[in-house]
């Protein structure tokens, strides 16, 4: 569904641009009468709607947290400093107000606000929300932000429709998403949007959000009657793991239960029934994610299986997406654990293809098994240094020369101009090794990336690799490198690398 304060009741008899007033009142007017059009829309009654969605500031200037994106000399505050805004990526998790961020800064530059949700929007919306900017555009000069809630549910094709009206700048794109925009975005969107970490709102901020709803009388719960001690508001804010949405709810419940008794008091009791029972209740994405994704990684690393099994049920239970997390469980055997025991990748792939087979519930215990398994298996991250350490010769020497004795000589000329010349086949070698040989441009010849660890598998590995090296201290390559044509044989037509 689109939302717009544009629904079919603008005149088309505006002027091109918007009179100028104070952001403030800017702001107040447009968010009363959005809200004002969707409960029309909806037939909603305001109180109807949860406490958290009455609460919403009205300015930037209500807004609560996230200063060092919204502070002075911010990139941010800069562009609405001048009256503009750039597409962007808000990613952080639940509660951290996304959404209301969104909403305020089409406010504070006098754009149309256009809303979808990734999970119901498809193409056409897509198609819908452009012709209704570029109607905007042609005829009053208005701009349109479009939000994109959950924005990494798009797929490519969907992400992709969005480029060329960000590039002509017909929409000016919002997004939020609580996964990993790295991940879950296209590279071609994210090279034209700017991401900005929402960062989880900090106890003092919630209750300062506590405060406010239980002292509002219009939009709040002030009109109930019920108070609530500032012992209990600090426990509600610190139990609420920095979700304001979760916060407001939580309070909103506990306001309820309290409004039916004859004190119209908050309890410690009435408190505690409403955590118990809700403190996961309105957070989709677990608390913390990528926090606990990063707890269970190091307890992996760590060789602390209870930790790693707790973190996982942790997040699974929060409903954080299996697949996410078999992916990373994956990413560690690689990791962390390599060559020590090769059987780990396998047993990850397989815990992943096992739950896409089951999925939930029974796929999951496919997962905890590759976990603990991880976990308990030895460590090694050789192969992790030596690749990161071979990339970043890749990347930062140049594109140095293929050595001509190991380059493919699939034509006469090719042989006659030195390609493969002096090749050594390994298999005709003692040990099926060709002892001195060397396969590095020239410039690298000599170094060492792998050195495997004295842990699991490696260190049969690390002796087989000194074992050979002491080989090679023995030969000199242009010594014993055969002559044109003596290995032709040997590896069939010197065709193949």
């Amino acid at each position: 569904m689109l939302h717009s304060r544009d629904i079919d009741q603008r005149s088309t008899a505006r002027p091109a641009r918007p009179a100028r007033v104070p952001h403030s009142q800017r702001n107040a007017e447009y968010l009363v009468s959005t809200q004002q059009e969707i409960d029309l829309a909806t037939g909603a009654e305001p109180s109807a709607r949860p406490l958290a969605d009455r609460m919403r500031p009205a300015t930037l200037e209500e807004y609560v947290g996230q200063t060092h994106i919204l502070g002075p000399e911010k990139p941010l505050t800069r562009a609405l400093a001048a009256g503009r805004i750039h597409s962007m990526i808000l990613w952080g998790p639940p509660g951290t107000g996304k959404t209301t961020l969104a909403r305020l800064l089409a406010a504070r530059v006098a754009m149309r606000f256009v809303q979808i949700s990734a999970v119901m929007a498809g193409v056409k919306d897509i198609r819908a929300a452009v012709a209704e900017a570029q109607k905007a555009q042609q005829t009053s000069g208005e701009g349109t932000l479009l939000f994109v809630d959950e924005v990494h549910r798009f797929n490519k094709a969907q992400q992709d429709g969005l480029l060329p009206y960000v590039e002509d700048g017909t929409l000016v794109l919002v997004g939020a998403t609580t996964e990993n925009p790295s991940f879950e975005v296209n590279n071609a969107l994210l090279s034209r949007t700017r991401t900005y970490v929402l960062r989880a709102l900090d106890a003092d901020s919630i209750r300062l959000l506590i405060d406010r709803a239980l002292s509002d009388s219009e939009r709040g719960l002030a009109a109930l009657g019920v108070t609530m001690d500032d012992a209990l508001r600090d426990q509600l804010a610190a139990r609420s793991d920095g979700d304001a949405r979760r916060a407001l709810n939580l309070l909103e419940l506990a306001a309820e239960i309290a409004a039916g008794t004859d004190e119209r008091v908050v309890t410690q009791a009435e408190l505690e029934e409403v955590l118990s029972a809700g403190l996961r209740r309105f957070d989709k994405g677990g608390d913390y994610f990528y926090d606990q994704m990063s707890a269970l990684h190091k307890s992996v690393r760590g060789t602390d299986p209870d930790a790693a099994l707790y973190w996982l049920s942790r997040m699974l239970e929060a409903g954080a997406d299996p697949r996410y997390v078999a992916r990373r469980v994956t990413r560690m055997a690689s990791e962390d654990i390599g060559n020590a025991d090769p059987r780990a990748l396998r047993i990850a792939l397989d815990a992943w293809e096992t739950y896409e087979r089951l999925g939930s519930p029974e796929g999951e215990l496919a997962i905890a098994q590759a976990a603990a398994y991880m976990a308990c298996a030895p460590k090694s991250n050789a192969v992790y240094m030596a690749f990161n350490a071979a990339w970043a010769d890749a990347k930062n020497r140049g594109s140095l020369e293929v050595p001509m004795h190991i380059r493919n000589a699939p034509t006469r000329l090719m042989k006659d101009l030195g390609y493969s010349e002096g090749y050594r086949y390994a298999h005709n070698e003692t040990e099926a090794y060709a002892a001195g040989e060397t396969y590095l441009p020239e410039a690298l010849v000599g170094t060492r990336y792998y050195e495997p660890a004295p842990r699991g598998l490696e260190i049969k590995i690390g002796e087989k690799l000194r074992r050979l090296r002491e080989l090679d201290a023995g030969q000199d390559p242009r010594q014993t490198r055969s002559h044109p044509g003596e290995n032709d044989a040997a590896d069939g037509t010197s065709n193949d690398a």
